[in-house]
């Protein structure tokens, strides 16, 4: 690696206060998975706060965690029993204010994962909810009759024909009330009816609750599914598929934007230095200013999924090889579509997807892939997104057969599609591929038993590549994907061409080359990246580009280190003007 930190300004960024999360790099935990500090075998609270130095290292700002709330964890806390504690699990709430006290210390900020399009069925709103149609809470959820002319529970009975993002119906049969209600997700998640001012206001009363103990912001889960469409009608039924596609009709309700305001007004205003990001499947780049302006008061800025859904037209377990190029024209579709208006979130990995590495990347190259794709992403105009153990490179994980997997969504498509007529082979290479169990293998901290993650026995089976792949061989070492990640977080701090400049892409006659430029004033900073396993030209695209090399992912001598004629196979550099 080459990495000229002198061009940086100590003095930051140049963000305000207001916008500070611009300049950030945000760091996503999956507890569970990342650090058992009492040998369960599961990660909780205590383990994250020993390895917050290690963090704050990296040149971490945020910490987001995925769900720690009280659980009975059908979908690895994805679904919330209660809002305000924490799963015995991780820790206790106690344990939670010394993390908090912790990440304030080192100058870092904490951001909770918020679960509100769904609760769990062993949430008390929805067990009072079920216990009678009477009952006050009814309302808080989204209860129908059966289908007219058909008996409840039986095929074909369900009020609509949705499927459910886990496979089978959306709706689940309560014997007990005679009436089904809706879980666009596991049948214990059972969807908030967010029509109901009274949810609402539970909802912002919990979220200020929550910000009052002292937390930064909140990442809100598929929070674009909040409101449904009156009336809830049929979806299409597409050829080769047993359930209609509900999606057009929840996806972006009438009232959305209308809560996500209200949301803004009851929870945010006049609170200085909150950060929010919803996470937006189907969100589009002619949409997206509706979340994202600043003007409108909603949201900083959204998960969007196009870049990793590339590639899934025959479906996520069915994954084709992407097209030379295809990533970068995406990527830089969505930088077009916010402008200087809107704000993006720049992510490869997080604990829905398989590794970076294994998705976009080359194994077999892997610092350079590695550091390649870190490169092409950070640069962007946005907030990074690290996922833990993609600092270190981490790949995806080897499964054995299906009894490896703990992933709701994989074990009931792995039955159903069995039972479809498909053969087990076939399934388990689809899952071995994109399935979300890759992204929720221990993080690899040392080469000891169970990679350092715990002296019991890991939840779910460490990454056999954990001896060669860990923090303990890579934190120092300035050659590692771990330096090179800090020299990232580095130039966003102290580079406000980066932090806060414009993007304009660089056509070349490769499409496997990635180059572009952030300008901001008379600060030009060039971006030239290679993501592909060949030798690249990059033509007369660089005829005219200037600057001096500010970073590399290989060493250069220093009569290499002016703008090249090509590149070399996954070859990224960073050029300041």
């Amino acid at each position: 690696m080459f990495f000229c930190n002198d061009a940086l300004n100590p003095a930051g960024n140049g963000l305000g206060p207001d916008e500070w999360w611009k300049g950030a790099v945000v760091y996503q935990i999956y507890p569970r998975s990342f650090k058992d500090s009492n040998g369960d075998g599961f990660g909780d609270l205590e383990g994250i706060r020993s390895k917050l130095d290690y963090l704050k290292s990296l040149g971490v700002d945020v910490l987001w965690l995925s769900p720690i709330y009280a659980s009975p964890q059908a979908d690895n806390g994805y679904d919330i029993a209660d809002y305000y504690d924490i799963d015995p699990m991780f820790g206790t709430l106690s344990d939670f204010d010394r993390l908090l006290e912790g990440v304030h210390e080192r100058g870092m900020r904490l951001v909770m994962d918020l679960v509100v399009n769904h609760s769990s069925d062993e949430n008390p709103w929805f067990v009072e909810s079920r216990s009678s149609r009477e009952n006050p809470k009814r309302d808080w959820y989204i209860w129908r009759d059966p289908r007219p002319g058909f008996v409840g529970g039986e095929a074909g009975a369900e009020p609509t024909n949705w499927g459910s993002f886990f496979s089978g119906s959306a709706w689940a049969w309560d014997e007990a009330t005679g009436q089904y209600y809706l879980h666009l997700f596991h049948r214990k998640q059972p969807d908030l009816n967010w029509e109901n001012p009274q949810v609402r206001a539970a909802v912002y009363e919990m979220m200020n609750w929550w910000l009052d103990r002292g937390v930064d912001g909140f990442r809100m889960d598929v929070i674009n599914l909040i409101s449904k469409e009156p009336g809830l009608p049929d979806g299409v039924v597409y050829p080769g598929r047993a359930w209609g596609e509900g999606f057009p009709h929840f996806s972006e309700g009438p009232h959305l934007h209308e809560y996500l305001a209200e949301m803004r007004r009851e929870v945010f205003d006049g609170r200085a230095g909150t950060m929010t990001v919803g996470e937006c499947p189907g969100v589009r780049r002619d949409n997206v200013l509706l979340f994202t302006d600043p003007a409108r008061r909603e949201l900083d800025m959204v998960f969007q999924f196009d870049h990793v859904d590339l590639g899934l037209e025959a479906g996520k377990f069915h994954p084709r090889p992407l097209r030379p190029g295809e990533l970068a024209d995406c990527l830089s579709a969505w930088q077009e579509a916010q402008g200087e208006v809107g704000w993006n979130s720049l992510y490869l990995d997080n604990h829905d997807q398989p590794r970076a590495v294994s998705r976009f990347g080359d194994e077999s190259r892997r610092y350079e892939s590695a550091t390649a794709l870190a490169t092409a992403l950070h640069m962007l105009r946005g907030t990074p997104y690290v996922y833990q153990g993609e600092e270190l490179g981490m790949t995806n994980s080897v499964f054995g057969g299906i009894d490896d997997y703990r992933d709701v969504e994989a074990l009931r498509y792995y039955r159903e599609a069995v039972e479809s007529g498909e053969s087990p082979e076939s399934v388990l290479k689809g899952l071995a591929f994109t399935g979300r169990d890759n992204a929720r293998t221990p993080v690899q901290w040392d080469a000891s038993e169970n990679a350092g993650f715990t002296e019991g026995t890991p939840w779910i089976g460490v990454t056999p590549n954990y001896r060669d792949i860990n923090a303990a061989s890579q934190v120092g070492d300035p050659s590692s994907v771990y330096a090179y990640y800090r020299a990232l977080a580095d130039i966003r701090h102290g580079l406000p061409v980066i932090a806060a400049g414009s993007f304009e892409r660089i056509e070349t006659p490769s499409p496997a080359i990635f180059a572009y430029r952030r300008t901001l004033g008379e600060a030009v900073a060039t971006i030239l990246v290679n993501l592909s396993s060949q030798p690249a030209s990059l033509g007369e695209a660089v005829r005219g580009v200037s600057g001096d090399l500010l970073l590399a992912n290989r060493d250069l001598p220093e009569e290499d280190r002016g703008i090249p004629e090509s590149l070399g196979e996954w070859e990224a550099r960073v050029y300041l003007a």
